[in-house]
């Protein structure tokens, strides 16, 4: 009761900040922008009227809680007018690109399911295994995903059928000087010897169409036929591969729909919510059979859930082939919109019977299992981030939830190659990106202390200037791989940068995992297996793991490197390929001109650098190599 009455308040408040907008909101068509208090982009959202859209947002009336949840967040919004509803489609989709907000469907551009493509223009076709349908008027088959291996399938007709897999450009005129191997093995018509016609090979190709249409019977006969012929012949290798290619025509008949023509293709959509997380399910149905089935967790604050799964088909499509019929498990408004954004005019079915409907209900089933999984992984990946945050704030009793952490570690050998790993830590899961390395400069010998002094000085430095992505924001907590000899050094830094009040600092001793402040000399000790423990372990880990992979690096390049890397002109390739022909630098300083030409990729020009280079420094021998 009392958490409605506040958010009846807080809607109140939300109406008198924004009402003046909402009181010059348009009824054209448009996309709306809602932003939180720091000006973020939060929500983006497309509308045929623009005032009655977003005026449903700020109504004191019942909403799902997902929407709620965004509403909640809003601070004022950005609008857009638009020339028609599809405009504002177009627009709507190119600002959740750009702004990613949190509240709205965002699919990855690199989730490409596999094709199979059939360029008929060509002469002789091959087969092709492609993630981007285009319109070139070649034929696609798929998208094959969810346990068939579309590798496994061309596999599969190429063991039945003779069809060619070189990238050679054959014409009707073109004569390659013979055959490949896979003629001899039976397994190409070899087009390229003209060993057959074109009208042949074309009926070759008509039949691989017609198995990836959905029949399958003749394609199994020949298969079981070459098995059998294999085995008699006590070539059981052959025998085994049919045997497994036969297999997989098996696992494509189990995915048979009864009832189903095979010549219809149809993806289903199932969208369920809890009211405040939802899942979508995508089933691929092609040649009678169920290609794949795939989930994805979604936040989106679409009032309609319809609109939700509108959304979601829109982006979807961007990279799948449409097919003949899609049936949602919501209606939405505008089907011709829907057409229009997908650019085919396709049967849309939002009150599915008969096999529509199980196949939708499988999805659904799908759709409630796999948002169970996930809220339960959430609730897993919340206990080890945010959740063990909260708890190391508590237990060590920092002033602030630490959402950066920044950990760093020094990796060395008796003083060589001292390195330094700056490690971030954004929200309790490891940030890559701000992930960054200092070489040191200054120390002379094994110095941890004074490696981490400089270390820090140059991070803080780099705070002080707003100098670089990763170091413009402040950490909020401050790890060192080490004990309290490292934390008081370290802290000396950040208060001759006047930072000891804003940032916190701890440091990580290994021994018995003992937490360190500045200026105590009692540790405290986090309970063995905590979420805590385990957050600041795992981040300590991850800089003592970068530390070592740089230093190893650094090492490696200093061993690799000879004088010849001082010559201009002479690359890593052209350095192996000297040294491959002569051994070492006192023999290439030794050859001649007319020699050193012989090696590949030195020029004579090249040659006459080397020559110079070897006299006016009289270089003998390369103690590197």
């Amino acid at each position: 009761m009392l958490e409605n009455i506040i958010n009846i308040v807080y809607n109140i408040y939300m109406n008198d900040k924004i009402k003046d907008k909402l009181k010059v909101l348009t009824t054209k068509p448009g996309v709306y922008i809602m932003r939180d208090n720091q000006g973020n982009v939060i929500y983006v959202g497309k509308a045929k009227n623009l005032k009655n859209r977003v005026s449903q947002y700020f109504r004191n009336s019942p909403k799902p809680s997902k929407v709620q949840a965004m509403v909640d967040n809003v601070d004022t919004f950005d609008y857009f007018i638009t020339m028609s509803e599809m405009d504002a489609l177009a627009l709507e989709s190119n600002l959740i690109k750009k702004y990613q907000p949190f509240y709205n469907i965002l699919l990855k551009d690199g989730k490409q399911f596999p094709y199979i493509k059939i360029d008929m223009k060509v002469p002789f076709p091959k087969l092709e295994i492609v993630r981007k349908v285009k319109k070139d008027g070649a034929k696609y088959f798929g998208p094959y995903f969810a346990g068939i291996d579309v590798r496994e399938i061309v596999k599969t007709i190429n063991s039945a059928f003779k069809i060619r897999t070189c990238s050679l450009n054959i014409t009707e005129t073109s004569m390659a000087k013979r055959e490949c191997l896979n003629y001899s093995l039976g397994l190409c018509s070899a087009p390229c010897t003209k060993k057959i016609s074109r009208a042949d090979y074309l009926k070759e190709i008509d039949r691989v169409i017609n198995f990836l249409n959905g029949n399958d019977d003749e394609i199994e006969q020949i298969l079981t036929k070459k098995m059998m012929q294999a085995s008699e012949s006590e070539n059981y290798e052959n025998a085994i591969l049919f045997r497994d290619r036969l297999k997989m025509i098996d696992k494509l008949k189990q995915r048979v729909v009864a009832n189903l023509p095979k010549d219809v293709s149809k993806d289903i959509f199932a969208y369920y919510t809890d009211g405040l997380s939802g899942v979508i399910t995508y089933m691929v149905v092609r040649g009678g059979k169920i290609l794949g089935i795939i989930s994805y967790p979604c936040h989106d604050a679409e009032l309609e859930e319809g609109q939700t799964l509108f959304n979601f088909v829109v982006q979807y499509y961007q990279n799948l082939l449409v097919p003949n019929e899609i049936v949602l498990s919501h209606d939405i408004e505008d089907k011709e919109l829907l057409k229009t954004a997908l650019g085919k005019n396709v049967n849309i079915i939002t009150n599915p019977h008969g096999i529509n409907k199980k196949l939708l209900d499988m999805a659904l089933v799908n759709s409630k299992e796999y948002l169970n999984k996930f809220l339960e992984k959430e609730k897993l990946k919340y206990n080890n981030t945010i959740g063990a945050l909260k708890s190391l704030q508590e237990k060590l009793g920092l002033k602030e939830l630490p959402l950066r952490m920044e950990c760093y570690d020094i990796s060395n050998i008796s003083g060589t190659n001292k390195v330094c790993s700056m490690v971030v830590f954004k929200n309790g899961e490891a940030s890559k990106k701000d992930y960054r390395k200092f070489k040191i400069k200054s120390v002379k010998g094994s110095n941890d202390f004074a490696s981490l002094a400089e270390a820090l000085t140059r991070r803080l430095k780099r705070l002080q200037e707003q100098n670089g992505e990763s170091f413009k924001e402040k950490p909020s907590l401050i790890i060192i791989d080490g004990g309290k000899g490292q934390v008081s050094t370290c802290y000396k830094i950040l208060q001759e940068f006047n930072l000891a009040g804003s940032i916190e600092m701890i440091g990580l001793a290994k021994r018995i995992e003992e937490v360190f402040f500045p200026n105590n000399p009692i540790p405290k000790i986090l309970k063995a297996g905590s979420a805590e423990l385990k957050l600041i372990q795992r981040i300590r880990d991850e800089a003592h793991r970068f530390a070592i992979t740089y230093h190893r690096n650094l090492r490696t390049q200093k061993q690799t490197k000879t004088v010849l890397d001082e010559i201009k002109g002479i690359g890593p390739k052209k350095r192996d390929a000297l040294l491959k022909a002569f051994g070492t630098s006192e023999a290439i300083a030794k050859a001649s001109l007319d020699i050193l030409e012989t090696v590949p990729g030195i020029t004579p020009a090249l040659a006459g650098e080397i020559k110079e280079f070897f006299s006016k420094n009289k270089i003998e021998h390369s103690p590197e190599e």
